[in-house]
């Protein structure tokens, strides 16, 4: 688009894998609670596997029952944690789960402004540029930007809400369903959904280009 026709040097690109600088703070206050018997190096280590072995195919499984089943969305919307244990899905550890559905005219985008807040129990670790200090103050600053950077340029006329995830409450965006997906089963319908959609930061793709 016209308005963002300009030259980007004066800011940091999404795309930066580097290391939060919490990440030492975190690793020396884990050392510390360890120390003094607070928590088990083990309860750690079974706390961090259970982490890196989630992936966003449980929460597309959620995505694509909303799209199928009109009742189970109205009760994912009202209940995200509640509707994800249906499926036998655990969401992890904040208590509360919201679920924000995507339409024509209402967009809906996540950050975590003060760190990585997210639902790892349904989508899996965060990808570094969602960690990284460019996409956690740009998302709030120039969401449309960074929408821009990612190939998604929404209509003039959609509103876009920005979501600040936190320690007690996680988002999971329900993206619009691709056209041409009508004859799709649950299964494949999952195979559409990504992680960044889940995010806010992409579309689905259409079963044309699943695979190109």
């Amino acid at each position: 688009m016209s308005d963002h026709d300009h030259d980007h040097d004066d800011h940091a690109p999404i795309a930066n894998g580097d290391e939060p600088p919490a990440a030492a703070r975190v690793r020396a206050l884990e050392a510390l609670l360890i120390e003094k018997g607070v928590v088990a190096r083990e309860d750690v280590r079974r706390g961090i596997d259970w982490l890196v072995s989630r992936s966003p195919a449980d929460g597309a499984r959620l995505v694509a029952r909303a799209w199928v089943d009109p009742a189970f969305r109205e009760r994912l919307l009202a209940d995200g944690r509640a509707a994800a244990l249906e499926l036998g899905l655990d969401a992890g550890p904040a208590p509360v789960l919201v679920a924000l559905e995507n339409t024509g005219s209402v967009h809906h985008m996540v950050v975590c402004t003060l760190c990585s807040c997210y639902p790892r129990g349904l989508l899996g670790p965060p990808p570094a540029w969602y960690k990284s200090l460019p996409y956690r103050s740009r998302a709030v600053s120039d969401p449309r930007g960074v929408l821009a950077e990612f190939g998604l340029a929404l209509d003039d006329g959609v509103e876009l809400r920005v979501l600040d995830s936190t320690a007690d409450v996680r988002y999971l965006v329900i993206p619009r369903r691709p056209p041409g997906t009508e004859d799709l089963g649950e299964d494949e319908l999952a195979a559409l959904v990504t992680r960044d959609a889940m995010i806010g930061v992409a579309q689905p793709a259409a079963p044309a280009a699943v695979g190109s």
